[in-house]
């Protein structure tokens, strides 16, 4: 069974980085051919594809967020991670983890309440 689980903090300041990991059971997030993303809903909107993680290494980012962007792996704790700079209260959403194959969205994380506020 595999399963995802979010961390980071729930608080974070506006202008600062908002980091967030994703630690991983079941399965290695380097075996193929699963991908592994990070999605966001905030409050009374849709999901927000925000990057992904794949396989073999390579990341890429929605490019309306690129800039503030960095998804990165740790492969010996199983785990990924993100990271987004310069918050502010529009970053405020539910942030998930999810695993996919290029098909399918295969598992999601419960989700985790990231608030941007002074």
């Amino acid at each position: 069974q595999v399963q995802l689980q979010e961390s980071g903090p729930g608080l974070v300041k506006p202008s600062q980085t908002l980091s967030l990991a994703c630690a991983v059971s079941g399965v290695r997030i380097a075996s193929n051919y699963y991908n592994w993303n990070w999605i966001r809903q905030p409050p009374g909107k849709g999901l927000e594809w925000i990057g992904v993680i794949t396989y073999s290494g390579s990341s890429y980012s929605n490019p309306s967020l690129k800039s503030r962007t960095s998804i990165s792996r740790d492969t010996s704790n199983n785990q990924f991670s993100l990271q987004l700079s310069s918050v502010t209260p529009e970053d405020t959403a539910v942030y998930y983890c999810a695993r996919e194959n290029g098909s399918s969205w295969l598992d999601w994380g419960q989700g985790t309440q990231v608030v941007v506020s002074s």
